[in-house]
């Protein structure tokens, strides 16, 4: 088995012992991503929409890194601090997306890491 670590400054870097991305056998594993700036390390504060879109760049910035775009995405993983948000995040996240949507699970959780609205971690292919 091939494992090949992607890291990009154009997203935030790890807040703990993990990699922004891992290839395998020809899969792209993201970590999942929350709404840190990666210019600034500060976090998306403003809207539901704003926190969500930030998050969709930083997934965005590592595919980039892995020469893959959001057409490679074949499963999402969206975890919210409260399913009331689901139809804005939703909305947001479905924008990234022409037609051919990957799988995906959405679920609420009690708390995510730095008090974050929204977690998402994708998997590709290519």
């Amino acid at each position: 088995m091939s494992k090949q670590i992607v890291q990009t400054d154009k997203a935030p870097a790890p807040i703990g012992p993990y990699n922004q991305a891992i290839r395998a056998n020809g899969f792209l594993f993201v970590s999942g991503q929350v709404a840190i700036i990666p210019e600034t390390g500060a976090l998306e504060t403003g809207t539901i929409q704003a926190e969500t879109h930030q998050v969709m760049k930083n997934i965005q910035a590592i595919l980039e890194e892995a020469k893959l775009d959001f057409s490679h995405i074949v499963k999402t993983t969206i975890f919210l601090s409260d399913m009331n948000l689901f139809a804005s995040v939703n909305e947001i996240y479905g924008s990234y997306f022409t037609g051919a949507y990957p799988a995906r699970e959405t679920v609420a959780v009690k708390g995510l890491p730095k008090g974050v609205n929204v977690e998402i971690s994708v998997t590709a292919v290519g």
